[in-house]
């Protein structure tokens, strides 16, 4: 019989969640998807774990965190470079890692990338909402962010760990190439910007988070002036404020807005690894 189990946060760190894959489908009523900024990278420590590949488990911003678990399981660790203990024993990152009952886990900060995502045998079992356990920091849908002092419920483990003794992960890039679709509104903008976007670089912002990665470079004019009605965003919607500096939609992007998206990002997941002061270029889909 296993015993149910729980995990304890002793530091939280800068920004920790609980994630899973997401709540698509529910972009109608105003809720995003939400769900891991990697979701191959949760679904990879899941896997390492033996869990089902949408089991929850945490996202891991920058500074790492300190965890207890109260039963023996297994962990994974995937996503950035950090430095990982149990106890005193040091531990690698893509790798299943055995972990004693009482004993304390260290993920320490990233060396190199942004965010770590956390696997644990039978999964981090809080209530669902909208079919999904993940944080929406937007929204405020599913748990807080964590706290030190919190503790998580533990699901019942279903599989045994995957028998590997390496993974190859997805290493943070110092430049980033983001294939970009037209959006509804890049008629909104002066051929100029146009060029612009697809032809300069444009650096990560400090000020970012799961919503959205801001950039910095060539601010891009607009040809048609006035207000737009609030329309529909998509993840990757790249919509450009008044200041004329363009903002990528992420995981918990809200689902209206105002400004013009002149155009769609393919695939946003390099975002993940980003560190403020990353390069990134824009490049039509052919290329």
């Amino acid at each position: 019989m296993t015993l149910a189990g729980r995990l304890e946060v002793l530091r939280a760190g800068a920004l920790t969640t609980v994630q899973d894959q997401g709540r698509p489908g529910w972009a109608q009523l105003g809720v995003p998807r939400s769900g891991a900024l990697d979701p191959a990278a949760l679904r990879l420590a899941n896997r390492l774990v033996g869990n089902p590949e949408a089991a929850a488990g945490l996202e891991i911003t920058l500074t790492g965190c300190v965890l207890r678990l109260t039963r023996a399981g297994t962990v994974a660790v995937t996503g950035a470079q950090a430095d990982v203990r149990i106890g005193e024993r040091p531990g690698d990152v893509g790798r299943p890692l055995a972990v004693p009952a009482g004993t304390v886990l260290r993920i320490g900060p990233a060396r190199r990338g942004l965010r770590n995502w956390l696997a644990v045998a039978g999964g981090i079992a809080v209530e669902p909402v909208l079919d999904s356990r993940s944080t929406d920091t937007l929204s405020g849908l599913g748990p807080p962010p964590l706290s030190d002092g919190d503790t998580l419920p533990l699901g019942t483990p279903s599989g045994d760990p995957a028998p590997v003794d390496f993974t190859v992960g997805r290493p943070a890039a110092a430049e980033l190439r983001l294939a970009l679709r037209p959006g509804p509104r890049h008629d909104w903008f002066t051929p100029a910007a146009l060029d612009l976007l697809l032809s300069t670089p444009y650096t990560v912002s400090p000020v970012g988070n799961r919503v959205g990665a801001r950039l910095t470079g060539a601010p891009l004019h607009r040809a048609v002036p006035g207000e737009l009605p609030s329309e529909g965003l998509v993840l990757g919607a790249v919509q450009v404020p008044a200041d004329g500096q363009p903002l990528v939609f992420l995981a918990d992007h809200p689902t209206t807005g105002g400004y013009p998206v002149v155009g769609v990002v393919d695939d946003v997941t390099p975002l993940a690894q980003a560190r403020p002061g990353t390069t990134v270029r824009f490049h039509g889909p052919e290329r």
